[in-house]
């Protein structure tokens, strides 16, 4: 007899006859997908936990950042002047210094900006007036030409006796 081993289904409905080196590579097999399994389940795990650590952190950043707009808006209304019935003297003379410090650096911007501003157009003003000198030369240079051309026009006509009308009676005298 051969070795032959008897194999059932996990309902015992079914029988086979199997060879002992279909078994070992039926285990074989199994074991690979078992650790196949486990695997991806401590990959899984692995994301899990990497997944929480991120949660947190970004939790944590969310805390911060709205710790950080609430400063900023408790700041953005004591400049404004709201709510200062909480604030001592102290904190109000501070809040004047920055706000004139804040007016000083606004003032001194607005007057860079104005010297800016009228250093170009000065600048414009010396090239449009250059520009109308040039002009006014050319134009000075165009009649003179036209003065001289009229001039020699003038000069080279002939006065002759035409007379347009119907022919009169010339006597020999005229000549």
């Amino acid at each position: 007899m051969t070795n032959k081993n008897l194999l059932l289904s996990p309902t015992f409905q079914y029988c086979y006859f199997i060879s002992p080196h279909l078994i070992l590579s039926i285990i074989f097999s199994m074991q690979k997908s078992i650790e196949k399994y486990l695997e991806r389940a401590r990959e899984e795990r692995g994301n899990e936990v990497e997944q929480r650590m991120k949660l947190q952190y970004l939790k944590h950043e969310a805390a911060l950042m709205k710790k950080k707009i609430e400063l900023l808006e408790n700041s953005q209304r004591k400049l404004l002047g709201q709510n200062l019935g909480a604030y001592s003297l102290q904190e109000l003379h501070d809040t004047e210094n920055q706000l004139q410090r804040s007016l000083h650096n606004v003032r001194a911007r607005k007057a860079q900006l104005f010297q800016e501003e009228t250093e170009k157009l000065l600048a414009k003003e010396k090239f449009l007036l250059e520009e109308n000198s040039k002009l006014r030369q050319k134009c000075e240079v165009r009649e003179a030409e036209r003065g001289s051309q009229s001039q020699t026009t003038l000069s080279s006509e002939v006065v002759t006796e035409l007379f347009i009308g119907p022919p009169t009676t010339r006597k020999a005298q005229d000549f």
